[in-house]
């Protein structure tokens, strides 16, 4: 038989425990803040170098990635691809070639690429200088799932 007591110590723990996984969820907010390029660490990869300046939440976004790519001369950082997240691509040196709605078009320095949700898109650098480029990714709660390829 159970007791009034043992029904509001359930209550309680269960309480509790859903509050212990609502906190452990949260990931912290990030505000505003300044980032440095000489304070972010360029971390060699096979085609170049990457510096990652953040990966965070924000009030408005589920997540905010800055990076910064160096590709070498006529390296890919990877095939083209595609994933749920929507992406800008700021090209600040060097010439690339972008996959967009099944074409490859050429572009050069301040150039803006967006790569929609679920759409296949890659980038190869074309030209004889390394290319350097910002990546901005961002997810929403609209954010849908990755579909098969």
């Amino acid at each position: 038989m159970i007791t009034r007591r043992d029904l509001f110590v359930e209550l309680i723990a269960m309480a509790g425990t859903a509050g212990a996984f609502a906190i452990a969820d949260q990931t912290p907010i990030m505000g505003s803040a300044a980032f440095d390029w000489n304070a972010i660490p360029a971390k060699p990869t096979e085609v170049g170098s990457v510096r990652s300046f953040f990966k965070a939440r924000t009030a408005t976004l589920e997540e905010l990635e800055v990076h910064v790519t160096t590709l070498d001369p006529g390296k890919q950082p990877h095939p083209p691809h595609r994933h749920p997240n929507e992406e800008m691509v700021i090209v600040k040196q060097g010439t690339v070639e972008v996959l967009v709605n099944g074409e490859w078009k050429r572009v050069g320095p301040g150039s803006v690429i967006f790569n929609a949700s679920n759409q296949l898109h890659g980038l190869r650098n074309v030209g004889s200088e390394q290319a350097i480029y910002h990546v901005i990714n961002w997810k929403t709660a609209a954010t849908p799932e990755a579909q098969q390829p």
